[in-house]
């Protein structure tokens, strides 16, 4: 199955991360939202690419949100699917939250793909109300 799908992540503390060609990231502790599409061959498995690379089982890294995830200040706090849904850029522009400039946007005109949320469960809340479902 492919979709769009909504990572919410946790910083336990500020930190400063190296996100490859955007280079070295400031990001303050609190909770983000990253909102990626999962339309080629594997569909959701990139959710489960994501889970893995958060729990320090896979090394590699392709995405933005990859140098985010395998940082040790970070959790995977949740991920919420929206099916056969092609709304990446719609969920990026109306999720609470402010842009992290240029985050996970590199192939579109969107300001960023990674939102400074107010909070998890608020992020969780709208994701929900959008029609996502949380991915177990």
């Amino acid at each position: 199955m492919s979709g769009t799908y909504v990572l919410v992540i946790d910083v336990a503390r500020s930190t400063t991360i190296d996100v490859g060609a955007l280079g070295d990231r400031e990001f303050t502790a609190g909770a983000y939202a990253y909102v990626g599409s999962a339309f080629g061959p594997g569909g959701f498995s990139r959710v489960d690419r994501h889970r893995e690379l958060a729990a320090g089982d896979r090394e590699t890294r392709h995405w933005h949100v990859d140098y985010l995830l395998g940082h040790p200040a970070t959790h995977l706090e949740h991920a919420i699917t929206f099916p056969d849904a092609d709304r990446e850029c719609e969920l990026a522009n109306s999720l609470p939250g402010e842009f992290v400039s240029g985050f996970g946007a590199s192939d579109c005109d969107c300001s960023a793909h990674l939102l400074a949320t107010p909070g998890g469960d608020a992020v969780l809340e709208a994701a929900i109300d959008a029609g996502g479902v949380v991915d177990a």
